[in-house]
């Protein structure tokens, strides 16, 4: 590391909701149902990463929560720092004080976790000068170290938004993934967008391997539910980018109702209150983001209704979250240099 190189250095990332065809970014089977792709919007809940040289060891700080380790190895062998031990032994990181402050909930659903790990890898690559790695250079470490973690399988839609911002289309085709930043008026779809925490904690992994492992013993129902999905997110791009807003929640419905079938506990009493209510007071749609089972939900609708479903979703236990669409990605910032 040159006498230049800073010693501090800020990364922020954004959480995002995912519209439609999630899961199936979890490789193999986006290529198992050709033509498969993802539709997810960064929204403006930031993850922020701060990485400041330390003399020795790793110190991990989080509100109230604090972590210390002698060694990258020791703080990837504690429960609460594995993912960024993991991170920095990946990274040669040296010795570091990690400041982390997250806008979502706890178990949201809305890819907080990945944001910080893209936040946190790209923070490390400044701070040891290395050279910048692209999107999916960093997309396609995270989720290997993440499935490292847990032993289970992982996908990239997370990482994405996180990292580019916007509205995007994320295709699965043989030989990786291609990502198109759709041209959307996010500012509208911002007016007609309500996102909400059930106040349930979920575990994605979990689910999304029973749902894998289905899939690839040639379950006739998961393929079934599979097609469904792509085939719903396959027409929404086009119906984002006319604003065609009502026909964009009656997409992600539809979405929703094959999504809540592919394993018991995706959907659950409190989500489905709340989609009920929000629907009752004129919501054209929503479902639950990422795996379900808790978390947040999304709920597209008009936006002079936008109050009203606010509050009879607060009338069921939900908390509405500050959440609007996010245009800009990653953002890195040396905040001073060593002399």
């Amino acid at each position: 590391m040159g006498p230049r190189s800073p010693s501090r250095v800020r990364a922020r990332a954004w959480c995002r909701v995912d519209l439609a065809g999630g899961t199936l970014d979890l490789w193999p089977l986006g290529l198992l149902h050709p033509g498969s792709r993802t539709v997810n919007l960064a929204i403006d809940l930031p993850v922020v990463v701060e990485l400041i040289l330390a003399q020795k060891g790793y110190r991990m700080r989080q509100g109230s929560s604090e972590v210390a380790a002698e060694s990258a190895q020791q703080l990837a062998d504690t429960e609460e720092g594995a993912l960024l031990g993991l991170i920095a032994l990946d990274a040669g990181l040296p010795p570091s004080t990690i400041h982390i402050e997250s806008a979502s909930p706890q178990g949201g659903g809305l890819g907080a976790s990945s944001a910080l790990a893209v936040a946190t890898m790209a923070a490390a690559e400044a701070l040891t000068g290395q050279q910048a790695s692209s999107a999916l250079q960093l997309a396609t470490r995270a989720r290997d170290i993440e499935a490292q973690l847990m032993s289970l399988p992982t996908g990239v839609q997370d990482h994405f938004p996180a990292l580019l911002g916007g509205a995007l289309e994320i295709e699965y085709r043989p030989g990786g993934e291609r990502v198109r930043n759709l041209e959307v008026d996010l500012d509208s779809l911002g007016d007609r967008l309500l996102v909400a925490y059930t106040g349930c904690s979920h575990f994605s992994a979990g689910n999304n391997w029973r749902i894998v492992r289905r899939r690839l013993d040639g379950d006739a129902q998961t393929l079934e539910l599979f097609d469904g999905i792509r085939d719903t997110a396959r027409e929404l791009p086009a119906v984002l980018e006319r604003s065609d807003w009502q026909s964009v929640g009656r997409l992600v419905a539809r979405e929703w109702s094959f999504r809540s079938q592919l394993a018991n506990g995706i959907s659950t009493p409190e989500i489905e209150a709340m989609l009920g209510a929000a629907e009752r007071e004129g919501a054209w749609g929503g479902k639950a983001c990422g795996a379900g089972g808790g978390g947040c939900i999304v709920v597209l609708c008009p936006v002079e209704r936008r109050p009203r479903i606010a509050e009879a979703l607060e009338a069921v236990g939900a908390r509405i979250l500050p959440a609007r669409p996010a245009a800009g990605g990653l953002d890195i910032e040396c905040l001073n240099s060593s002399s």
